[in-house]
């Protein structure tokens, strides 16, 4: 057990806060009281924390007046007053840290025997326990330090130059798939949690999967978690969409020479890529947390953008009420996000108040438990297709006036390609705006306006929430596409 503590080490940095108490400053942000293996420099280290919340002394006549005799006996007190003031605290107290996060490791590992061999406890139940417990772990042992300003500054010059690298692109991120959505976000980046809401119907699940099928055509990993829809109904949207083969004649096997042999080169093609789909319909964060880890260690597989469809599905990890576990789940993928340095795409649901308004365009106060989520995400886009809601109103007058014996003859025309809109309504860093693209109805395939018009002259339109916002896009040295 001497690699898991030591009272030497413990007695040290006691001694050397005793007589040094501005060390505490540096070492508060690495270790907690409870870091220390021995109860009484547990109880010691707690009452200098306090002393030095409340701007006290931290010596030896404050310590006595705070201590409990049944908790710190004399003679321990005297022993880290009599001990040798170190010089290097950090890296002794670092050693502190380092034994007790394989205490804990050791208690986790009793934890997981209790829990497999109890009857009542099924293996999900079991697998959730000691999935929370280990993350519990890892982030309480991080030790990330402040930076310095020229660390930071030294950072940042580094970022600059990698971006002139580039060559001044406007994409920096995975792409979104569409370059008029790459121009407005710069693509998304590692670390982002992005948030796509939409009501039933407008195709959100589609867009996503058009985003992944442009990600793994560029030889990037992507994992898909799917807990709705079976993995093969999502290789047919995706197959639809990179073939030009419409759905249905997919789904029915309905299909000529020609898309039989564009349909076998598609299937090649997609053999060789990254895709991983987990559709198994449960998952909570800590499972997906484990299962995104396992797939990013192996380096080939290249794990670049995770897609999870759609948050309000993902399971809770204790028994609290649905708000709070939707406000863990959204903190989880956003930690998620940044430890494993990777975006991160998750679809959500909208509240119904959005029907009840004459424009219904979605807006941030429409995301169910908006509160967690809004605050969470670095992206927030809704995508909107107006003709959904104009053939609803459409056949809604229709039914009516055939209820009352009336004739009504509506003016919708159910086109092949309608125009979608992906509204950004939050961008931590860059502009909100409104980026339209097309829907391809029978392909379930949204794309750059242009490229809906064979490739020709129709540029890519963005719509500017403000005069700013259209000053700061088209400052930027780009093509004339805006």
């Amino acid at each position: 057990m001497d690699s898991v503590y030591s009272i030497n080490i413990e007695r040290a940095v006691l001694s050397s806060v005793l007589f040094n108490p501005e060390e505490l400053e540096e070492i508060l942000g690495v270790i907690k009281p409870k870091d220390f293996y021995l109860p009484a420099h547990q109880k010691i280290f707690e009452i200098m924390v306090k002393l030095h919340e409340e701007a006290m002394p931290i010596d030896e006549e404050f310590i006595r007046r705070r201590i409990n005799s049944k908790d710190v006996d004399d003679s321990i007190l005297l022993e880290i007053l009599s001990a040798n003031p170190i010089t290097n605290t950090l890296a002794y107290v670092k050693e502190i840290k380092d034994g007790a996060v394989k205490r804990e490791l050791a208690t986790l590992a009793t934890t997981i025997k209790k829990v497999a061999l109890e009857e009542e406890v099924n293996s999900n139940e079991a697998l959730n326990t000691v999935q929370a417990e280990l993350y519990k772990i890892s982030t309480d042992s991080a030790t990330n330090e402040v930076k310095d300003m020229g660390e930071i500054t030294g950072d940042t010059l580094s970022y600059i130059e990698k971006m002139k690298k580039m060559g001044n692109k406007h994409l920096i991120g995975e792409t979104t798939g569409f370059e008029a959505l790459d121009r407005r976000t710069t693509g998304f980046n590692e670390g982002d949690l992005i948030i796509l809401a939409a009501r039933p119907a407008m195709g959100k699940t589609a867009l996503v999967l058009n985003m992944a099928l442009k990600n793994v055509e560029n030889n990037k990993g992507v994992i898909f978690f799917s807990l709705e829809m079976p993995a093969e109904q999502l290789m047919l949207r995706m197959l639809a969409a990179k073939t030009s083969i419409p759905l249905q004649n997919l789904r029915k096997g309905d299909m000529d020479d020609n898309q039989w042999s564009n349909l076998s080169g598609a299937f090649e093609d997609l053999n060789t890529k990254k895709l991983f789909v987990d559709d198994g319909g449960s998952v909570n964060i800590n499972q997906l947390r484990a299962r995104v880890r396992k797939l990013a260690q192996n380096e080939d597989n290249n794990i670049s953008l995770v897609i999870i469809d759609y948050l309000q599905l993902m399971q809770g990890t204790g028994n609290k009420d649905r708000h709070q576990e939707v406000s863990d789940i959204s903190r989880g993928l956003k930690m998620l996000a940044r430890e494993m340095k990777i975006p991160i795409i998750a679809l959500s649901q909208l509240n119904r108040g959005v029907e009840s308004r004459p424009d219904k365009r979605p807006m941030l106060s429409d995301l169910r438990e908006s509160g967690a989520i809004e605050q969470d995400a670095d992206i927030i886009m809704f995508v909107y297709r107006d003709d959904v809601y104009k053939e609803r109103d459409e056949a809604r007058k229709e039914k009516e006036a055939k209820d009352k014996g009336e004739e009504y003859k509506s003016t919708f025309v159910n086109k092949p390609i309608e125009e979608a809109e992906v509204i950004i309504g939050k961008q931590r860093n860059g502009p909100i705006g409104t980026v339209k693209l097309d829907f391809q109805k029978a392909l379930t395939r949204f794309v750059d306006k242009e490229d809906a018009m064979g490739g020709g002259s129709a540029p890519v339109e963005i719509v500017f929430e403000n005069v700013a916002d259209a000053e700061r896009e088209t400052s930027i040295d780009v093509p004339d596409i805006l």
